[in-house]
């Protein structure tokens, strides 16, 4: 079996124990994180190093938290 083969799996293993209001959210949170990836990408490819930092931590009172992030942004500069 391989490795993709098993994250499908895993996936909808998780997403079969959630409600809909879960999935959407997560579905949600996936679209977001693919356009992050992206902007990532483009900056890398227009010349800067992007680091994702965790700058806080939000708890939804019953257990469950998310890590918030900010990107730490280095240019890269050649000194003549």
């Amino acid at each position: 079996m391989n490795v993709q083969t098993r994250v499908k799996e895993r996936a909808e293993e998780q997403a079969s124990s959630m409600t809909a209001e879960q999935q959407a959210a997560i579905r949600t949170l996936a679209n977001d994180l693919h356009r992050l990836n992206h902007a990532v990408m483009k900056a890398v490819e227009a010349g800067v190093s992007v680091e994702l930092v965790r700058s806080a931590r939000h708890h939804g009172g019953d257990g469950h938290w998310g890590d918030l992030m900010i990107p730490v942004i280095v240019t890269n500069r050649t000194v003549n």
